[in-house]
């Protein structure tokens, strides 16, 4: 094989693992993050427009702060690259990365905005939880397959955290509603 033509394919590797781990990231961060922030509202209202507010602004904020952490992460990872003589087409692109976690933080975080959001308040709690714990196990799953491991402990360490998010911030929330009721 012509070594510039590895060097190509290895450099085109690089980049679509790099988008691709930036996009699982975002995702994830997107239905814990949203789910912890609506359960948290959840526990003190049951109010659809506050939950849709404050999941929305939570799903903003969220969305933005990782584009700008991961623009400024890979930013740092090229300077290293660039200063350790990595050539510029194999080195990791930072708009890439901020694009893909963007994006995908925004299409995490609509499952549990929508869930929460759209269901009979009876069943918002049940059903908004079911949702966040289907996507973090398909996320769990793609990270485990892109990394070439098994899936049994990603996906039950993306279950854990987000139940445990999701449980603490609806406590959090019932705590704070009841003292201010």
């Amino acid at each position: 094989m012509n070594p510039a033509t590895t060097e190509r394919s290895d450099a085109a590797l690089v980049s679509r693992l790099n988008w691709l781990r930036a996009g699982v990231l975002g995702a994830n961060d997107g239905i814990v993050s949203t789910a912890g922030l609506v359960f948290g509202v959840a526990g003190a209202t049951s109010d659809a427009v506050a939950l849709f507010i404050a999941g929305v602004a939570g799903m903003v904020a969220g969305s933005l702060s990782m584009a700008g952490g991961e623009y400024v992460s890979v930013s740092t990872q090229r300077d290293t690259e660039s200063a350790a003589g990595i050539a510029a087409d194999a080195q990791t692109s930072p708009l890439q990365a901020a694009g893909a976690s963007m994006l995908s933080f925004v299409l995490g975080a609509l499952i549990p905005l929508l869930a929460i959001v759209f269901t009979p308040v009876p069943l918002r709690l049940p059903v908004t939880l079911a949702a966040v714990l289907l996507a973090l196990a398909v996320t769990g799953l793609t990270s485990a397959q892109l990394s070439g491991t098994r899936a049994t402990r990603p996906v039950l360490r993306n279950l854990t955290v987000g139940a445990f998010a999701m449980g603490i911030t609806y406590v959090a929330g019932w705590l704070i509603g009841a003292r201010l009721q």
